[in-house]
């Protein structure tokens, strides 16, 4: 393979649970132990604010307590050594990538680590629990806070940098991903419809595995750095 010299890495739950944050469509993932409709969307969240905030306030202590894994380090070796020629786009809302070291990351599904404001649109950096009469530090308004996450029925974020990246790219992975949630599992017929070289990095393959060119399989904290040491040797 010649050394490619843009990337676009997309990642997803896979690459997080190698830290103890728990996936979400595996057999004991959060869906198996929550009701996705009444946590994660925004009906859910006008019938039972509390309960919304609730499940995010504990999916956000969880997250505080966990630390990188090699697959987060590497990437942010890989980001050091190719500055602004990785694009590195995540489906996950928590803040591991950054905490690794990587300072150019694509939130497309938002970070639970910030609170946006219903009421007047501000987003604010939030690390603690956030409650029903928390009031918005920009307007004062109580019951107007929420997490800063894409929920269900809601369009990502970002999708016109991402496209742009993706246009631009002479390779496009993906590590960690289920291969099930659109438009993120779409990507990989988007960079091969313009010729670019694509690969999967996973635990096992995803659902859309037969889209890659090329796959490597198993923890993303063993896979990713050795994938990484491959693309930096090439472009030496």
């Amino acid at each position: 393979m010649i050394a490619p010299t843009r990337i676009v890495a997309l990642t997803g739950a896979g690459i997080s649970a190698d830290s103890g944050v728990s996936t979400f469509r595996d057999r004991d993932g959060v869906w198996s132990k929550y009701d996705w409709r009444e946590v994660a969307t925004a009906e859910g969240f006008a019938a039972n604010p509390a309960l919304v905030h609730a499940f995010y306030n504990a999916r956000r202590a969880g997250v505080a307590a966990a630390r990188p894994n090699a697959a987060h380090e590497a990437l942010a070796r890989l980001e050091a050594q190719f500055s602004n020629r990785l694009t590195l786009v995540t489906q996950n809302v928590d803040d591991l990538h950054e905490r690794a070291g990587s300072r150019r990351v694509i939130h497309m599904h938002g970070e639970l680590q910030k609170a946006r404001c219903t009421a007047c649109l501000s987003v604010h950096p939030w690390p603690h629990d956030l409650a029903v009469e928390t009031p918005c530090p920009a307007c004062g308004r109580d019951r107007v806070l929420r997490p800063d996450v894409v929920w269900f029925g809601e369009f990502p974020m970002f999708m016109d940098e991402i496209a742009a990246a993706i246009s631009q790219a002479d390779l496009f992975v993906a590590i960690g991903t289920s291969g099930s949630v659109y438009p993120a599992a779409g990507f990989v017929a988007e960079a091969s419809a313009q010729g670019i070289p694509t690969i999967e990095l996973n635990l096992e393959p995803s659902e859309n595995a037969f889209a890659f060119a090329n796959a490597r399989y198993g923890r993303a904290s063993e896979i990713v750095p050795l994938w990484v040491d491959e693309i930096l040797g090439k472009a030496r």
